[in-house]
């Protein structure tokens, strides 16, 4: 297989995040008429031109401040202080070593080991560090770390997974949202109505909720998957061209076998994000974004 270059990489992330902004988008829309059908059919004139456009204005919303969203649930805050000078110095010469603007950086309170990258385009980024990394990783490894998630910034990669964090995560929230609604306001209702037409209503939304409850992790999890792990390796391999010593990435990802958990407090939705999957549940081996931390490893070695 032909070797793909940075300005490749970045086309294709763009079409990507064009092709992901559609496809939810379109999920959002036929969700809102399914409502406007059952709760207000004479006003599908209406509600559906006004569902559309605030459609349109989310998504363009997640595209211009899907970072400050991510970092906000992930509860990072600015890099600012005598006891961050050090990280603030290494993502800036690794930035200008990559050839892009130096990033806004933030910590992220945990004694995991982890960092993740977000923004819409390289003059926009960020990259967000946990204290655990700061603790646990020595000058090379932290460099290395740094180093591959200003890959993703190089190579647009988080532009397209700042967009499945937030839009995918969108349909999640609205999922459990109905399922909650369906099943305290509607057993409310049925219990004070007694006309066959309107429990067949409850029965449909009910069926409705619970559908949507079990097929919206699961679809968050095939988007989350769709997310090639190709980009992994090409931001380790990349993080290491910057650094010019694989073995830092190479043992911080070793520690980070060693010492993580995986019991951080992150959305799921999120996880892809970071370096190495916050969280760890039964479907990791089913739906995993990011590659066995071995393999990695292992490539990073053999440079």
């Amino acid at each position: 297989m032909a070797r793909r270059s940075f300005f490749d990489e970045q086309r294709r992330n763009r079409r990507d995040s064009i092709l992901l902004a559609i496809v939810v988008s379109l999920f959002l829309f036929g969700l809102v008429y399914s409502f406007a059908y059952i709760f207000a059919p004479d006003a599908l004139i209406f509600v559906l031109p006004f569902s559309l456009v605030l459609i349109l204005i989310y998504t363009w919303g997640s595209y211009q401040y899907g970072d400050k969203i991510v970092l906000s649930s992930t509860g990072a805050h600015p890099a600012e202080g005598n006891e961050f000078v050090y990280l603030n110095n290494v993502a800036e010469g690794l930035a200008i070593a990559a050839g892009v603007p130096p990033p806004k950086v933030y910590v992220i309170d945990d004694p995991e080991i982890n960092a993740f990258a977000t923004g819409k385009d390289p003059q926009h980024a960020s990259i967000a560090v946990t204290t655990g990394a700061l603790q646990k990783l020595n000058r090379q490894e932290l460099e290395g770390v740094v180093a591959h998630e200003l890959s993703h910034v190089r190579n647009r990669d988080v532009e397209f997974m700042t967009f499945v964090a937030v839009l995918v995560g969108l349909v999640s929230i609205l999922s459990h949202i109905i399922l909650r609604w369906a099943w305290w306001g509607g057993a409310g209702r049925r219990r004070s109505r007694s006309r066959d037409s309107g429990a067949g209503i409850e029965v449909v939304v009910i069926v409705l909720g619970f559908i949507l409850a079990i097929l919206a992790p699961i679809a968050v999890a095939l988007v989350q998957f769709a997310i090639s792990r190709r980009r992994e390796f090409m931001a380790d391999a990349s993080g290491a061209e910057l650094t010019r010593y694989p073995e830092g990435l190479a043992s911080a990802l070793e520690k980070i076998k060693d010492n993580n958990q995986g019991k951080m407090k992150v959305d799921e939705a999120v996880s892809p994000l970071f370096i190495s999957d916050p969280n760890k549940s039964p479907l990791d081996n089913l739906f995993a974004t990011h590659p066995p931390l071995e393999e990695r490893v292992k490539r990073l070695r053999q440079m």
